[in-house]
């Protein structure tokens, strides 16, 4: 064997014993009977000649990218997705939570208002909150939430632990989503306590919220606040999803204006005014009803993870 084979054997040899083996470099001089900076100069000439490449797969770079098709798709002015270890619906609420808790907690500041609606995603951002000292921020229930029926909405939580993180009272709006008939609501909302509630919801320049869907387990319907006629409705009107109870369809247009006049709480119109809305949402079941939040500019800011923004992507292709 002449010289120059008997060198590349060795740099080969060398790099295999590193790189696929995990000896130490100790462990391979004794081996090739070398000195220890002798294989760390095999180690390195390696590298140059190209018998070793390294390739470093960052999952951070593949949810970024996506972050970014998402803002240029829709046009929103954030995107964070969260790169989550498996697409199942409590480990991605978990997830999500704990990166919009964080997001929300660096975006407030002096005298912000925060509105909030309710529901098992918010409330998993409620939880993870972390305190922060900023002086004269509000926070303020946006949507009625008390519920006909046994299932927790969580929003007396979610305002409380929002409120303790930022030092505030917060306002709640004990009341349910959705009420039987319109002259019901129209006595509630005359209330000068409620309004005052209401009118605050509109006031604010922050709103976090998630997409509701109309799956029959879902906490909306769950919660008992729709009758079998208003379900048949938002069948045939091809419901993809609710914000604030507010049942719209895939290109975001409200599906019954008889049932969006009985709800109590701020209108998306509203909504979709406000200065930053962060719509928090992942899973199989939400992927219509972000689209469909999405079309209709309910949101400038989303938090997903990355199995949703694939979706999204895929779905509303350019």
């Amino acid at each position: 064997m002449c010289a120059v084979e008997s060198k590349l054997s060795r740099l080969v040899k060398a790099a295999k014993m590193y790189y696929q083996l995990d000896y130490s470099q100790q462990k391979i001089a004794n081996e090739l009977q070398i000195s220890r900076p002798s294989v760390s100069r095999l180690l390195h000439e390696a590298k140059e000649q190209g018998i070793v490449e390294i390739h470093i797969n960052d999952p951070a770079s593949g949810v970024q990218k996506l972050a970014q098709l998402i803002k240029s798709r829709f046009k929103v002015k954030d995107c964070i997705v969260v790169n989550v270890p498996m697409f199942e619906d409590a480990v991605i609420k978990e997830y999500l939570g704990k990166q919009a808790s964080t997001y929300l907690r660096d975006l407030v500041k002096e005298g912000d208002i925060i509105g909030t609606t309710w529901g098992t995603t918010l409330y998993e951002i409620a939880r993870h909150m972390q305190p922060k000292n900023v002086p004269y921020v509000k926070v303020v229930q946006m949507n009625g939430g008390i519920s006909h029926s046994e299932t927790n909405t969580y929003a007396s939580e979610i305002v409380n632990f929002l409120g303790k993180a930022f030092d505030t009272p917060p306002h709640f709006l004990p009341l349910p989503a959705v009420v039987d008939h319109l002259v019901v609501k129209q006595a509630i909302v005359a209330d000068r306590h409620i309004k005052r509630v209401l009118d605050l919801g509109k006031e604010a320049n922050i709103a976090v919220f998630t997409v509701g869907d109309p799956h029959e387990e879902s906490t909306i319907i769950k919660a008992d606040y729709f009758s079998e006629d208003d379900l048949q409705i938002l069948r045939e009107k091809r419901a993809v999803g609710d914000i604030c109870s507010r049942f719209f369809d895939i290109e975001g247009r409200i599906c019954s204006e008889e049932i969006n006049a009985r709800t109590i709480g701020i209108e998306l119109f509203d909504l979709s005014k406000k200065e930053t809305t962060i719509l928090v949402a992942g899973g199989q079941k939400k992927i219509s009803g972000i689209l469909g939040a999405l079309n209709g500019n309910y949101a400038n800011v989303l938090i997903t993870d990355q199995f949703t923004a694939e979706a999204l992507l895929e779905m509303q292709p350019m």
